[in-house]
């Protein structure tokens, strides 16, 4: 007996220090490892319940959920199972010393084993029956989601076929693995309510042989749900080494059945064995800061970034949220503060949905990761960053964030912490205009005419009752006051990129409905989704219901579902910018583990896509006497019905595909010009300037607004242009009284007759 203890303690005190890397080991402490393992689950029911012998580590102390006291030391005999205490939310577990530590839900429980986000393979799943395919094991997994319709292939939870208590969910970890908690949710569906009320664990090294987890003398009752969305954690009272894992469900919702989504907490244990032991966990070489950072943390690692890097960073704020929390934007470039003539702006936005988080951290790693690589001299980020001023905005919505952090990241849920503190969804809170352009053009005449581009804000979402957050306003703001050329939307749960219009016309819940640049977007989308390591993985399996596989991993917005409002539509439509949604992971709020591997698999395609800034034609439109810059200049391509304009200084930038374009610019008071421009294979945009000439009206108002003299050339081009106008004005004169008299031939001939 106090064999099998000493060999338990060894096993959960020796080998797992607070930093939970047990991989680092001797050879002893390792074969010790195994041993105790086999021995923990051999004679299972004594290493659960000698603690009278047996010390906790500070690792799990804070952990237990049953009490410490009337633990027998002999054998137990199994009784009346006792509850264990769940919970949804570990508020006392997320509190921090200080700003610069992780929650303690990321830095001492064992990280997630991946059912969430896909690291655990459907082939590691069993159950022992399920209804049908799509209510099969592999549909158990946290936060998965269902389609529209019940009886598809992808349900949104594993059911089992019986109602009874010897149903059963597997998890195989593959490694021998220390076990320490469960997290469960019900069935998502909009038809059916099923969850699971209570639940037992067992656990097995060989899949034949099992044991039930103990609360000392009895079998351990886990609490489960009580809807089908809330996420509730249970830890196990000892955290135990297996390779599998079961949840054994007791009692559920009583006009339900017995479905689940779950999750296993888990950490990896060394074994000798093992033949898989020798391959290398996955991660990243990048020295980054690979955590989840709060409100404060984000802002201290952003000021980091600017200390390392003072010469191409500026940190500045655009606006406030509902509740006081400031939006944030780091600038990199090598002369970050200001605009540069010709130089274009980028910017990435994440955060737009607070518990998508992912796109946070990456935001952030890529600031950082900027600035060491700029450091050391790296040829392909020095070039980004002397030729593009790149906007980072890593939180849009950091009330929301906050909230979503504060339950952790297995325990947000779907939905927790998505809105803004209004409740506001903010993809749905940007003036629609896609609507208020197809109406003008149905009612036209000449379609031609209607506007197609800079299409004003409508006066209703200007007024003060107006239902807009103080986080759209803001970066609206930020668009007006910036001529962004390129961005992306970076958001989770899914693995696609889509590109606009996300907008349907009528309403329509799923169309497609491409832009005049559908070309280019396609290829926006492509870029990113081909160079992203998980979305060009062949094998990769879909994240909830929908194959985007199919569609190369990109699709246009409203072809997936349509989105009134939407950030990328005004982008395009009251901006020159262009802007896509990128759906970075099927899992929202991914553990803290798995950022190192996250950033691998979106490093290349968040550098890629920058570059695509630099594609298509860009110049100066400049006045031909002043040869100053001039704004607000119209750029029309020939067979492209959308236009841009230049910006304050007169510089232009208009992404396109290679070709050859006919290109038209003008501007108030100006002769329009025409020139020629052709885009290479290049990775860098052709230049194409122009140089326009006032209207001679437009010379004479301003030289009379000054109170100067009439020059006599202007005096005689503005004789030879009236009499060109006379001229013409009496040709239309002589025409309509010709076809006057002819009519009026024809109105006698007739009586005539």
């Amino acid at each position: 007996m106090w064999m099998e203890v000493w060999l338990c303690q060894i096993c959960t005190n020796s080998f797992f220090p607070s930093s939970v890397q047990p991989r680092t080991k001797t050879k002893m402490e390792k074969s010790l490892s195994v041993l105790a393992a086999l021995i923990v689950l051999g004679g299972f029911s004594d290493a659960l319940t000698d603690d009278a012998s047996t010390e906790r580590h500070p690792l799990f102390s804070n952990h237990t959920t049953t009490a410490e006291s009337d633990r027998s030391t002999d054998r137990p005999t199994p009784t009346t199972p006792t509850k264990v205490s769940s919970t949804t939310v570990r508020d006392e577990q997320l509190q921090t010393k200080n700003s610069g530590e992780e929650t303690k839900h990321d830095k001492l429980e064992c990280p997630p084993l991946g059912m969430e986000s896909l690291r655990v393979d459907d082939n590691q799943i069993q159950a022992s029956s399920y209804q049908r395919r799509g209510l099969g094991p592999h549909r158990g997994r946290l936060n998965i989601q269902s389609g529209i319709e019940d009886g598809d292939l992808y349900d949104g939870a594993w059911c089992a076929d019986y109602k009874d208590q010897h149903q059963w969910l597997q998890v195989d970890a593959i490694h021998l693995t220390l076990f320490t908690g469960v997290i469960l949710q019900g069935r998502n569906s909009i038809w059916s309510w099923d969850w699971v009320h209570t639940y037992k664990v067992q656990l097995s090294n060989d899949s034949v042989n099992w044991k039930v987890c103990m609360n000392g003398t009895e079998e351990a009752i886990f609490e489960g749900n009580q809807n089908p969305e809330t996420p509730v954690l249970a830890l196990l009272p000892v955290p135990t080494v297996a390779r599998y894992i079961r949840i054994n469900p007791q009692t559920w919702y009583f006009n339900g059945t017995i479905c689940l989504r779950a999750e296993i907490l888990g950490c990896r244990v060394d074994d000798p064995a093992d033949i898989y032991s020798s391959e290398r966990e996955p991660g990243s070489k990048d020295a980054l800061d690979f955590r989840h950072h709060n409100y404060k943390d984000m802002r201290k690692l952003m000021k980091s970034v600017t200390d390392e890097c003072p010469d191409i960073t500026h940190v500045y704020t655009i606006g406030k949220s509902y509740l006081g929390l400031k939006l944030y934007v780091m600038v990199i470039s090598d002369n970050p503060t200001k605009h540069e003539l010709g130089e274009p702006e980028f910017r990435y936005v994440a955060g737009m949905h607070g518990n998508e988080a992912l796109g946070r951290e990456l935001v952030l790693n890529l600031m950082q990761y900027l600035c060491k690589e700029y450091k050391k001299g790296n040829q392909r980020v020095v070039r980004l960053v002397t030729e593009t001023r790149i906007h980072l905005l890593p939180s849009m919505n950091p009330d929301g964030y906050e909230e979503a952090y504060k339950k952790g990241s297995e325990l947000a849920g779907w939905a927790d912490g998505r809105y803004s503190y209004e409740g506001i969804d903010l993809n749905h809170n940007f003036p629609d205009l896609n609507n208020i352009m197809w109406d003008a053009q149905e009612t036209a005449t000449d379609k031609s005419k209607v506007t197609n581009h800079y299409i004003p804000i409508p006066e209703y979402y200007t007024k003060e009752d107006a239902m807009v957050a103080p986080e759209t306003r803001a970066v609206i703001s930020w668009m007006q006051d910036i001529p962004f050329v390129l961005s992306a939307n970076l958001h989770g749960g899914e693995l696609v990129v889509t590109y606009p219009f996300d907008c349907t016309r009528d309403w329509a819940p799923q169309e497609d409905t491409p832009t005049a640049d559908n070309a280019f977007f396609r290829w926006l989308a492509t870029v990113y989704a081909s160079t992203n390591l998980v979305m060009a993985n062949p094998d990769r399996r879909i994240c909830h219901y929908e194959d985007f596989e199919a569609h190369h991993n990109i699709i246009n917005g409203g072809a997936w579902h349509t989105v009134p409002g939407s950030m990328n539509d005004f982008s395009y439509m009251h901006t020159n910018c262009f802007e896509v949604t990128v759906e970075l992971s099927c899992d929202k709020f991914p553990h803290a583990s798995e950022l190192p591997v996250e950033w691998e698999n979106n490093k290349e395609s968040l550098l890629v896509y920058m570059e695509q800034v630099h594609r298509g034609i860009k110049g100066v439109v400049r006045d031909k006497e002043t040869k100053q810059g001039i704004a607000d200049a119209i750029i029309k391509v020939e067979d492209h019905d959308h236009d841009i304009r230049s910006a304050a200084d007169g510089d232009y930038w208009r992404l396109m595909n290679p070709g050859e374009y006919k290109v038209v610019v003008w501007a108030e008071g100006y002769f329009p010009s025409m020139r020629r421009c052709r885009v290479g294979l290049e990775p860098h945009a052709t230049i194409c300037d122009f140089t326009l000439t006032k209207t001679p009206i437009q010379r004479l108002k301003e030289i009379r607004a000054k109170g100067g003299k009439i020059p006599q050339d202007l005096q005689l081009r503005l004789r030879a242009l009236r009499l060109r106008k006379l001229r013409a004005s009496t040709k239309a004169i002589n025409r309509r009284r010709e076809g006057q008299r002819g009519q009026q031939e024809q109105t006698r001939r007739a009586r005539r007759a």
